[in-house]
């Protein structure tokens, strides 16, 4: 893991295989398949999806930042909540306190390997601000638009990396990420934000259009299970939807910094009332 953070720097990610053992991926993947055991009711099911940003409006999405919550896959379910395809594969993700509320996410993101990367990216005292279970199931598996992380956790100045850990093989086929190396130098092309409208229906707003961006410029980072991706906040990146027959389940979480940087009143996800849970210290 040494000399992580000159690569950090000249790519915006780095690829740290074998970050986990296949035991300890079978015991989160485990807990993600639990999730989908028991299900909320219909009328409570929620979709999430990141091209159509239904979540802008919904309550729900911003009540979870410091809760465990269910998002379904938008192809899941009919008008009335009612599911079209198997449980098992019907989520979009899981979000955005497992690492607070979950014992089990809980450990593997507060374990010694993470403290260690951070500490090689020299982050001095960092804390975990979110955390997904995201399922990228066989056949309906949406697609994640070209983004930057921290379009939606901005602090000032950003200090914000993505520990990215493949439950399953990651590959072209069933939706890996692609990432545009060195895309991070270039600043925070938009932020996802409250909106101080209160007419409006739109929660959370973008504050400018989307960028376009390069196709040419971006690459497949295909990894086996086990194998961490750590990804600059300023890098951009994204992933296909999945068509194969295979899912391409992550643990997902972002670790900021707090020593000299503020994180930002305007971002969706806001602190818990303690805090973010510091991550040398948890």
């Amino acid at each position: 893991m040494k000399d992580i953070r000159s690569q950090f720097e000249k790519n915006g990610f780095v690829v740290l295989e074998d970050f986990f053992q296949p035991e300890e991926i079978d015991e989160l993947k485990f807990c993600g398949e639990e999730f989908t055991k028991n299900l909320p009711p219909e009328s409570e099911r929620k979709i999430f999806n990141s091209i159509e940003s239904q979540q802008n409006k919904d309550k729900y999405f911003l009540d979870s930042a410091n809760k465990i919550s269910v998002f379904f896959e938008s192809e899941a379910l009919d008008d009335n909540g009612k599911l079209k395809v198997h449980p098992r594969v019907c989520l979009n993700k899981v979000g955005h306190a497992l690492h607070a509320l979950h014992p089990t996410f809980r450990k593997y993101t507060f374990d010694e390997r993470v403290k260690e990367a951070a500490f090689q990216l020299n982050y001095e005292e960092p804390a975990v601000c979110q955390s997904m279970y995201i399922y990228k199931n066989p056949g309906i598996g949406s697609e994640v638009m070209m983004h930057q992380d921290a379009s939606y956790l901005y602090t000032d100045p950003v200090k914000l990396v993505g520990f990215w850990i493949a439950l399953e093989d990651s590959v072209q086929e069933n939706g890996c990420l692609w990432i545009a190396p060195g895309s991070h130098q270039s600043g925070v092309h938009r932020r996802y934000v409250r909106n101080k409208d209160p007419d409006s229906k739109d929660l959370l707003i973008y504050d400018k259009p989307a960028p376009c961006y390069q196709l040419s410029n971006f690459r497949p980072v295909p990894v086996s299970k086990g194998t961490c991706i750590l990804i600059h906040g300023q890098v951009v990146h994204f992933s296909y939807p999945n068509k194969s027959d295979k899912s391409r389940h992550a643990y997902t979480f972002h670790v900021i910094e707090t020593q000299h940087i503020s994180y930002s009143k305007e971002n969706w996800l806001q602190p818990p009332p303690g805090g973010f849970l510091k991550l040398y210290r948890n």
